[in-house]
């Protein structure tokens, strides 16, 4: 994956932070006789091989969890695309860490450790060695491998930076195209398909369809469902392939003073035989381990390349003193248990269908919100339902079904 940074100025233009203290550096660099360009990656096994078509200066590699991660920085090195995943590597991705870096991130089904490695003795192609580990035994390090002195690329000798001030951002991104009845007084959903742009969510080893775009999918399916029903009005955070800071995606919400969020997602997970839908709530004290660690994957998807793009704002900071919030809460809840009533008719939930943690994008503090996981794009199975026509039909009568049920009550409750 490479960065356009004309793409990510534009993106903090959106983002409501603070320009004083944030600039783009374009990183204009005299490079050097050589600058090999990643042009394979094969990960099989227990073995991982990068090849070059030209010299590099080094490699670090580190590990990570939550999610697991092998990271590989290359010194003197250009990212291309993608690469070749097996057994536990579930995907690889590419792109500039800076002028002179190439990071390499494979994703990983369990955690694992680089247990060694060597270049070639041509320099162009660098083997590693892993293996899987506890959690606990994640080397914090990092580990360094040099090609050959005679096949090593010289570092640049001359660089220099412009930096180039942002200006003003713009208040907020555009506000989208409200479907169904022109009658104001009925109500407003918001359906937000979740990722986009550069950020394309899981990746599912079934045929290698991008969780950006299932959730684009099956929000336009809710969408023409709640259209044809005529009941309600709905919008959708983004009806094409591109990124919204998660600020972004709930201040749509607010902005267009909607009666109710549902952010729509497809997880990814370790052990291929996990499925099913899950629907999550706000709550800063998560219900387990495991919803804890989604909440803080996906509250990573702000930032790119090291830059976080959704500074804190002030509904975020004082969302806890937030008188209105205990309500909200409490009415994101309830439709979590309508989702899941209405829902479980058409598709298959998990035991525990209803989770709690502190997801951002459910952080308006007057919007009920909720996160629909509707399946795992690691299991075959989900892919193969989510993926398909009738599917995301199925997926989009429940949920039209929950909302549509919804309103109802409040109306009676009138």
């Amino acid at each position: 994956m490479n960065f356009d940074w004309t793409q990510i100025a534009e993106t903090l233009h959106k983002a409501s932070m603070s320009i004083a203290t944030l600039m783009a550096s374009t990183l204009l660099v005299a490079t050097s006789a050589h600058a090999g360009s990643v042009n394979r990656i094969e990960a099989r096994g227990a073995q991982i091989i990068v090849s070059f078509d030209d010299l590099v200066q080094g490699a670090t590699s580190f590990s990570l969890i939550g999610p697991n991660r092998i990271a590989l920085d290359v010194k003197g090195g250009k990212a291309g695309y993608g690469g070749y995943a097996s057994g536990i590597v579930k995907s690889v991705r590419q792109g500039q860490y800076d002028s002179n870096t190439a990071r390499i991130v494979f994703d990983l089904e369990r955690p694992a450790i680089i247990t060694g490695g060597s270049f070639a003795p041509d320099g162009k192609s660098l083997k590693l060695k892993f293996k899987t580990v506890d959690e606990g035994a994640i080397a914090r390090g990092r580990q360094s491998f040099l090609p050959p002195l005679n096949f090593r690329a010289e570092p640049p000798k001359d660089s220099y930076s412009v930096k180039v001030p942002l200006g003003r951002p713009k208040d907020s991104v555009s506000l989208p195209k409200i479907y169904g009845p022109k009658d104001p007084n009925r109500p407003l959903v918001v359906i937000d398909a979740g990722h986009g742009g550069h950020d394309p969510g899981a990746i599912s080893p079934h045929g290698s369809q991008r969780e950006k775009h299932v959730t684009l999918a099956i929000a336009r399916a809710i969408r023409d469902r709640l259209v044809a029903g005529g009941r309600v009005r709905v919008a959708l955070t983004r009806d094409s392939d591109k990124f919204l800071v998660l600020q972004e995606r709930y201040g749509i919400a607010r902005r267009l003073d909607a009666d109710l969020f549902i952010s729509i997602h497809a997880d990814a997970a370790g052990n291929q035989s996990a499925s099913g839908a899950t629907v999550y709530t706000l709550s800063e004290v998560a219900s387990d381990r495991e919803a804890a660690k989604l909440a803080a994957r996906e509250n990573k998807s702000n930032i790119i390349n090291g830059i976080h793009l959704g500074g804190a704002t002030q509904d975020v900071s004082s969302i806890l003193i937030d008188l209105t919030q205990r309500e909200t809460m409490n009415v994101s809840a309830d439709f979590a248990k309508l989702l899941h009533r209405e829902g479980s008719r058409q598709m298959n939930f998990r035991a525990v269908p209803h989770r709690f943690a502190s997801f951002v994008v459910l952080k308006a503090p007057d919007t009920p919100s909720v996160l629909f996981e509707t399946g795992y794009l690691t299991n075959k199975d989900d892919v193969d339902f989510l993926n398909s026509r009738e599917g995301q039909t199925r997926v989009a009568a429940g949920v039209a079904s929950a909302i549509e049920t919804h309103f109802a009550r409040k109306l009676a409750q009138r």
